[in-house]
This record gives C-alpha cells, structure tokens and sequence, in this order.
C-alpha cells in the first residue's frame, strides 16, 4: 500500500510539473509545444519509462488544454506519440545508454511525431511545425540533461525518497 501511495504521489508530482511547464510555450504554428516532456523525461531517468510515458501523455494533455486543443481529438494521437517516445528513452537510459536515449528521443519527437500530420492535415502543417518540434525536444532535453544530477544526488541522500 505505501509503494502504491507512493508511487501515485511522484507520478502526481512530476505530472504537476509537466502541467507547469505546458505553461511556458515554445513559440510555434499551434500553441501545444512547450517545456511538458522536460519532467517525463525526468521521471523516466528517475524511475522507469512508464511512468515517465503516463507523464508525458497527461502533461501533453494538459498543455493542449491550455491552448484550447488547437488540434482536437489529434492532441490524443500526440499524447501516445510522446508517450511512446518516453517510454523508449526510460527504456534505453536504464540499460545504461543515456546518449542513445536522447538522440532517439530528439529524433523521434522532433521529426517521427509530425509525421502523421502529413497525412492527417498537410505537408505544410508538418514542414511549418518542424523547426518548434525540433527547437522544443532539444530544450526539453538539455533542460532535464541539467537538472538529473542534482535530483539524482537528492535522490542518493534521501531527501526525496
């Protein structure tokens, strides 16, 4: 029961900062590109990359709600895309290949994520949406790449377990 709550309390954390960063927009075609991954992408170095993916998932929401859901019933297919691109980078970092992980990540969530769009709306959706994707998975990264070592540092010392 303790792990439970536990467990429920940290997703709820992380999922609170996500909602937070959704706040802090990466200026873009559609208003849904914004700092919401950088404590997926946390909680999956942190933890496991499905709680990093439930993270990413709700924080996407969250910040497409605050936008208005520009993209409507699409924002749902984003939300498994991050998820899903999450998952893979918790995957791949907890085998010990953080560079790996994030070069996927950037790839994965900067470029593969857009690419239903192309079919779903147009080329020139994705074309014009490209440079915010790629802008934002590199800031999302390089914001979690810093802020790791001291959470992971707490972490040791017990001061967040």
């Amino acid at each position: 029961m303790r792990n439970n709550l536990k467990s429920f309390i940290i997703l709820s954390l992380f999922i609170a900062l996500s909602a937070i960063g959704g706040l802090v927009k990466i200026p873009a075609v559609i208003g849904t590109v914004a700092f919401d991954s950088m404590p997926a992408l946390l909680a999956a170095s942190l933890y496991n990359g499905r709680k990093g993916a439930v993270v990413a998932g709700g924080g996407h929401l969250l910040s497409a709600l605050y936008a208005g859901f520009p993209l409507g019933p699409f924002h749902l297919i984003i939300a498994a895309e991050m998820a899903l691109f999450v998952w893979l980078f918790g995957y791949i970092f907890s085998k010990g290949k953080p560079v790996i992980a994030a070069i996927l990540f950037f790839i994965g969530n900067g470029l593969i994520a857009g690419i239903p769009f192309i079919f779903l709306l147009s080329l020139s959706f994705y074309f014009a949406m490209l440079p915010s994707l790629l802008t934002g998975s590199l800031m999302n990264l390089t914001l979690a790449h810093f802020l790791y070592p001291p959470l992971v540092r707490s972490l040791k010392k017990g001061d967040f377990a």
